[in-house]
C-alpha cells in the first residue's frame, strides 16, 4: 500500500509540473520545477507538522516506533516528490554533488522507513525541520527572477531563512539527532542515515553562514559609501550657500 501511494504521489507531482509548463509557457523548466518544489514544501510542512505536533507520537521520545497510517502517507507523498525532483535535477544538470547527495540520502531514509515500517515519527520530524525553510528558499529565487530581490523584502526572506535554518534544522535537529542515536528502538541503519543527514545539514549551514557574512559585509560597505556620499552632498550644498551669501 505505501508503494502504491508513492507511485501515485510521483504521478501527481509530474502532472502538477506539466500543468505549470502549460500555464507558464513563457517561463523555463526551472521556473516550473521550482513552483512544484514550493507547492511540495508548503504541503509537506503542513502535513508533517500535523503528524508531529497533533497526531503523534512525539519523535523525541518515541523514535524507532512502528509507523502510523498518517506517517506512512506523509512519507509516501514526500518520497514521490523526491523521486520527481531527483529525476529532474539529473535530467537538467542543475544541482551540484552536495544537493544530489542530500536527495539520495532523503530517498534512502524515507524508503527504509516505509519498507521497515518503523521510525516514521522521527523521519517525519526530520522532514518537517528540513522542509520548513524550503518555501523561503524558493521565494528568494522567484524574487531574483522578477527583480525584487534587492529590496527590504529580499533581506527579510534571507534573514528569516538563516534564522529558521540555524534554530530548527541545526539547533532542534541536533536534539533530534541525539534522541535518535540514544534510542534503543531505532535500528542501526536508520542511525547511520541520521548521521549522514546531520552531516549534510552542517555542510549547508557552513555555506549559509558564509553567504550571510558576505551579504552583511556588502550591505555594510554599501551603507558606508552611501553615508559618505550624503556627507559630500551636504558639504556641497553648504559651500554653495556660503558663496551665495
Amino acid at each position: 500500500m505505501p508503494m502504491l501511494e508513492v507511485i501515485c504521489s510521483l504521478i501527481g507531482w509530474l502532472c502538477l509540473y506539466f500543468l505549470f509548463v502549460c500555464t507558464f509557457t513563457q517561463r523555463g523548466p526551472e521556473w516550473n520545477c521550482r513552483l512544484v518544489t514550493l507547492s511540495h514544501g508548503v504541503l509537506i510542512v503542513l502535513l508533517t507538522a500535523y503528524v508531529v505536533f497533533v497526531d503523534g507520537p512525539w519523535p523525541f521520545t518515541h523514535a524507532g516506533t512502528e509507523n502510523t497510517e498518517l506517517q506512512s502517507f506523509a512519507l509516501a507523498v514526500c518520497l514521490g516528490y523526491f523521486f520527481f525532483d531527483m529525476g529532474w535535477c539529473v535530467c537538467y544538470h542543475t544541482e551540484g554533488p552536495v544537493m544530489l547527495a542530500h536527495h539520495a540520502a532523503s530517498i534512502a531514509g524515507i524508503l527504509l522507513a516505509l519498507l521497515m515500517g518503523v521510525s516514521g515519527c522521527e523521519t517525519c520530524g526530520v522532514i518537517f525541520g528540513s522542509e520548513i525553510t524550503n518555501p523561503l528558499l524558493q521565494t528568494r529565487w522567484f524574487l531574483r527572477q522578477v527583480g525584487l530581490y534587492d529590496s527590504l523584502l529580499g533581506d527579510a526572506v534571507d534573514l528569516l531563512f538563516i534564522l529558521l535554518f540555524a534554530t530548527v534544522r541545526v539547533g532542534v535537529g541536533t536534539v533530534m539527532f541525539y534522541c535518535e542515536l540514544t534510542s534503543p528502538r531505532t535500528s542501526l541503519i536508520m542511525k547511520l542515515g541520521g548521521v549522514v543527514m546531520y552531516g549534510l545539514a552542517w555542510v549547508f549551514m557552513v555555506d549559509i553562514a558564509r553567504f550571510g557574512y558576505k551579504k552583511s559585509k556588502a550591505k555594510y560597505k554599501r551603507w558606508i559609501e552611501n553615508h559618505k556620499l550624503k556627507d559630500m552632498d551636504r558639504q556641497k550644498v553648504g559651500g554653495h550657500s556660503d558663496k551665495s551669501e
